[in-house]
């Protein structure tokens, strides 16, 4: 491996910059407004909901610290989360385990990432939205890759989703004890995974995920609990909530 000279002098750092609130300000003075950010959290666990989050930020109360979620601690992301709700519109939406069953997670994301959009108090004239694929909204879209990182309300919106489905995974843990739902929030983590291989599917798993495939293949001679097959399940239904 070559070195580069430059990483060994001095006073080098590696400083991430945070996402800012220039894109929306560029919008806001050309008269367009309101402009939100948002974000899904969860595609990628085994199990629960996707969650996603849109967020309009008052220019002349933005809380300091917001960032990704994921370069946050969860005692920060609760600090900001309990902000950005007393000061922003925000609205959140679920796409449950049934619908990514049944659309698939991308689908489900989207349609979530939609959801929330529509279910804000007023209509955005602008979304900025974290990825490449555009969301079907009656409004200017604008999707932004790595934009959690890069554009302020997305970044709120990150947040603001990965509080509420924590917080929901943590109910689900209740719901079904042994999967450490509380801790691992759904994700295939070696705890997870051997729950998955003692217990088998839970009604809150993603039927088509292959560990779950698995797993279930596993248990298929022991009788478990069906997962709810069109409606939403009661742990999983669809959350809207508006400011």
């Amino acid at each position: 491996m070559i070195r580069d000279p430059s990483r060994d002098k001095p006073g080098r750092s590696s400083v991430v910059a945070r996402p800012s609130f220039r894109r929306e300000r560029t919008l806001v003075k050309r008269g367009v407004w309101p402009v939100a950010g948002c974000d899904e959290v969860g595609r990628g666990p085994l199990a629960g909901p996707v969650v996603a989050a849109a967020v309009v930020l008052d220019p002349k109360r933005i809380p300091k610290g917001i960032d990704d979620s994921k370069r946050l601690t969860a005692a920060r992301r609760e600090e900001l989360f309990e902000e950005i709700t007393a000061t922003a519109s925000f609205a959140v939406a679920c796409a449950s385990t049934a619908r990514i069953d049944r659309d698939n997670i991308l689908r489900a994301s989207l349609w979530a990432l939609a959801r929330a959009v529509h279910a804000l108090p007023d209509m955005p004239q602008h979304v900025f939205v974290d990825g490449r694929d555009r969301i079907e909204i009656a409004c200017a879209c604008e999707p932004v890759i790595g934009g959690d990182g890069l554009v302020l309300s997305i970044a709120a919106a990150s947040i603001v989703a990965k509080v509420t489905r924590d917080r929901l995974m943590c109910k689900l843990a209740q719901d079904c004890p042994g999967y450490g739902f509380e801790s691992h929030k759904g994700y295939a983590v070696p705890e997870h995974l051997a729950a998955l291989d003692r217990l088998g599917p839970s009604p809150h798993h993603r039927s088509f995920f292959a560990p779950v495939v698995a797993a279930r293949e596993r248990h298929r001679a022991s009788p478990i609990r069906e997962s709810v097959p069109a409606s939403e399940t009661s742990a999983g239904i669809s959350i809207e909530a508006a400011i």
